[in-house]
């Protein structure tokens, strides 16, 4: 695979540095447990891809500022919060391969990190002084939180529904990297329609983010940190499956699918659906949606960003984001 990251940082590579060191510094804690728990959670250092989005977008509608640097602290750190909190609302035991904070301490002490990494967030981001950007990151914790109990309201329906599907994934997933992008140009102070443009770049490179990790859960791999089908396991269906669902009516996959949904299906049956999915064209239909929301992203570059550097990186983040292979 392409060296994408290096691309997508070396515009940024300076100001990527300084905000690693403001991270880990938001990070630290003098006390005990919590000062564990932290740093547990600063060692599982991640390729910092909603951070690097909004330095590409400050620099490609300006210079990147203090602002600039507290919204992507504030960014990051409420996506954080929100991880640790996910993964004790789906009782995981592992995020991409590592254990998780409710697994290596226990559910109270994760809540009360969780808890603290949010506060944490909102006070570097009432730092920036801007009430536009306070306000976007305040909402989009409310959106987080939206989009995680349609998740579980849609599980738990025997609705099979692309849709809903997408409606999930644009208050979650794609939500934050909307965030990314608007409060990146806003920390530059763009125009009201550039930041809208910039917004609508972010919600499809976080839905094509999304269905190119749902497609993961198709194949076994422990580079991606969990088993075939864990998903099904947790009562999701994805759009490769749902595709095929509605496409082939099957009525056998059908009642399989809804005891997914009702967490009842059999590891056997899981392998069934998954099988059917792949050889019935999901992860082709897959592929098709993501080629074509790449392709719309790249109307914004082309037309938004000047800067060569930049358009080469903004480039590079799509092609990476399409083709990760976890």
């Amino acid at each position: 695979m392409k060296d994408y990251l290096s691309i997508i940082r070396q515009p940024i590579e300076r100001q990527l540095e300084v905000f690693n060191g403001m991270f880990a510094e938001s990070l630290s804690h003098a006390d005990g447990q919590l000062s564990m728990a932290l740093d547990y959670i600063r060692r599982r250092n991640g390729k910092r891809m909603r951070p690097m989005l909004i330095l590409l977008m400050a620099r490609n509608f300006g210079q990147v500022t203090e602002t600039t640097y507290r919204a992507a602290l504030g960014l990051e750190l409420l996506h954080t919060a929100s991880l640790v909190h996910d993964d004790i609302v789906d009782e995981a035991e592992k995020r991409r391969g590592q254990a998780s904070v409710n697994a290596v301490y226990d559910n109270k002490v994760a809540v009360l990190v969780g808890d603290y990494i949010l506060s944490t967030a909102l006070l570097n981001v009432s730092m920036t002084g801007n009430t536009a950007i306070v306000d976007y990151l305040a909402r989009l914790g409310q959106v987080l939180s939206n989009g995680e109990i349609l998740q579980l309201t849609s599980n738990g329906s025997a609705e099979i529904s692309e849709e809903a599907y997408y409606d999930v994934i644009k208050m979650k997933t794609a939500a934050l990297f909307e965030a990314c992008c608007a409060m990146g140009a806003m920390s530059a102070e763009a125009s009201e329609n550039d930041i809208e443009e910039a917004r609508m770049f972010g919600q499809r490179l976080g839905i094509i983010f999304q269905i190119r990790d749902d497609i993961f859960d198709y194949y076994d791999s422990a580079e991606i940190g969990k088993p075939t089908g864990n998903d099904m396991m947790e009562g999701k269906l994805t759009l490769p499956v749902m595709h095929v669902l509605m496409k082939t009516r099957d009525e056998a996959m059908l009642a399989i699918a809804q005891r997914v949904k009702s967490r009842s299906a059999t590891q056997e049956e899981i392998a069934r659906l998954v099988a059917f999915t792949k050889d019935n064209g999901g992860i082709e239909y897959a592929g098709k949606v993501m080629e074509d929301l790449h392709r719309q992203a790249l109307g914004f570059i082309g037309s938004r960003v000047g800067d060569r550097e930049i358009r080469d990186a903004l480039a590079a983040y799509l092609d990476f984001v399409i083709e990760r292979e976890k």
